[in-house]
């Protein structure tokens, strides 16, 4: 009888110990964007490359657009609208001059990624984001989201781009 009550006592730690671990995914509740639901992808630095950009003024930063399969396969087919699952990202780093590139060069003339500023994420899913053009809107700053009125920012801010179903980033093939 006591190794019945033992058998279940150790059943019940091991289940109470796997509910209370974050989920296979990777991700923590920590990791979602509020309201919007949008998790950081496992293994998006991997995804392939869209297109780079600087962005002046008061961000001063650079960016690396980059998009899973889905996003992929249309950017190189060029259909519009995206097709649901079309997942983009866009990393962003402050712009630095690299004192070691520039030293060989003996000018200013190359500038690198510092530190990292934060991660936006579009997600494409015309029945969850209808009332956003199809797209849900999401960033994080050191892994964690940044609150809800940023989401809503960045549909606003896409607008403008409606004709190319809200993406200002075009293919660099």
């Amino acid at each position: 009888m006591k190794r019945i009550a033992l058998s279940l006592l150790a059943a019940a730690i091991v289940a109470g110990v796997a509910a209370s671990t974050p989920r296979a995914s990777g991700h923590t509740d920590e990791k979602i964007a509020p309201i919007v639901g949008i998790t950081i992808p496992d293994g998006y630095r991997d995804w392939k490359l869209i297109s780079v950009a600087h962005e002046a003024g008061n961000l001063n930063d650079i960016r690396a657009i980059l998009g899973n399969d889905v996003a992929i396969k249309a950017y190189r087919q060029q259909k519009l609208p995206f097709p649901d699952g079309t997942i983009i990202a866009r990393l962003a780093w402050s712009y630095v001059p690299s004192d070691e590139d520039n030293k060989v060069f003996g000018r200013d003339q190359s500038f690198v990624a510092g530190t990292a500023t934060n991660v936006q994420f579009m997600v494409k899913d015309s029945k969850k984001y209808a009332a956003t053009g199809s797209w849900g809107f999401a960033q994080f700053t050191d892994g964690k989201p940044v609150n809800q009125a940023v989401g809503k920012a960045c549909f606003s801010c896409h607008e403008p781009a409606k004709a190319r179903d809200f993406i200002f980033t075009r293919y660099a093939p």
